[in-house]
């Protein structure tokens, strides 16, 4: 080899430790092609930004402060410190809300998270149609008001087809919304039935990312549709169905549509769930001051529960990781 021939062989390597320490160095803003790029960018993101900050922002540290003042509609508000926590702490009504609140999340979080692994496995591993999966997600787009509405006519104790069909069956009717033992679960049903879809096509995401190969493996294994999915498909679903349970537990917690057309609380505030009663005391009462603390204790209990359930579920990692 001539000495000549040296420098060529060295050259490539020498090349592309440079291009590595270009690409390395942060771009020069100053340089001519980078001018107005920071502007430009402030000026794409400023209608979020200023949509966040009045409407999303401003009203959140606004409810902050109101919870410590006594404001009423035709009053300013009055600084008064932690008392309206002091109150809530002893109000049987939040206690009892809150109560109905729970119980109304436990109904709905199970059944929705049932349905929806159910329907996504048999979108999953049954069908591909595309129009049966439009159909699963159409009632998630319908508005909670139109459908608390329709399912209150159907629902209806004397003139709901529900009952007509039970009736027609030799069956007695039940008094679904209007009875203490079954308006929280009917309440619950409709929850389940509107979200499901939404739901159901998360979990579905999640399976799509499930390498075929490892269904290949278990076929070969012997094992049956049943056995991979309670084995393979649910541990590898763990970071989905951690999202989903805390959506929808956020969502349940937040329930108020629902409830404000079908029951409006009642009956005998059996429906009183917390948002209810958020609502009644603030446009109700007029007690800004004191619905301000509630909303921020439900926030706080949302916070706590949230955090519970990621530490719980291992939400970052699946069995198999």
């Amino acid at each position: 080899m001539s000495i000549s021939s040296v420098p060529t062989a060295v050259e490539p390597a020498s090349t592309a430790r440079q291009a590595r320490r270009r690409a390395r160095r942060p771009l020069n803003s100053a340089a001519p092609s980078h001018r107005g790029d920071a502007r430009l960018a402030w000026l794409l993101i400023a209608p979020a930004m200023i949509g966040f900050l009045v409407f999303a922002l401003y009203p959140t540290l606004r409810g902050i402060y109101l919870s410590f003042t006594d404001f009423r509609l035709l009053s300013a508000p009055t600084w008064i410190g932690v008392q309206n926590f002091i109150d809530l702490f002893q109000d049987d009504t939040f206690w009892q809300s809150l109560l109905i609140t729970l119980y109304f999340v436990l109904i709905a979080v199970v059944l929705t998270l049932a349905v929806s692994v159910l329907t996504a496995a048999v979108l999953h591993r049954v069908t591909k149609s595309t129009v049966l999966r439009g159909l699963i997600i159409l009632p998630f787009l319908i508005s909670g008001v139109v459908a608390a509405t329709v399912w209150s006519w159907m629902l209806d104790a004397q003139l709901g087809i529900v009952n007509q069909v039970a009736h027609a069956l030799g069956g007695e009717g039940i008094k679904f919304l209007t009875s203490r033992e079954w308006a929280i679960p009917s309440l619950a049903l409709i929850h389940v039935w509107k979200n499901m879809g939404y739901t159901s096509i998360i979990i579905f995401a999640g399976m799509q990312t499930i390498p075929p190969s490892i269904y290949e493996a278990g076929r070969i294994d012997g094992a049956s549709e049943p056995k991979m999915f309670f084995r393979l498909t649910l541990p590898l679903l763990r970071p989905i169905l951690a999202l989903v349970v805390v959506l929808n537990v956020i969502g349940a917690f937040q329930v108020f549509d629902i409830v404000s057309v079908a029951t409006k609380g009642g009956p005998a505030h059996a429906s009183n769930v917390l948002q209810m009663y958020i609502y009644q005391k603030a446009f109700g009462q007029f007690d800004f001051g004191y619905a301000s603390a509630m909303s921020l204790a439900l926030f706080a209990i949302l916070i706590v529960i949230t955090f519970v359930q990621m530490r719980l579920l291992r939400a970052s990692e699946s069995d198999n990781a």
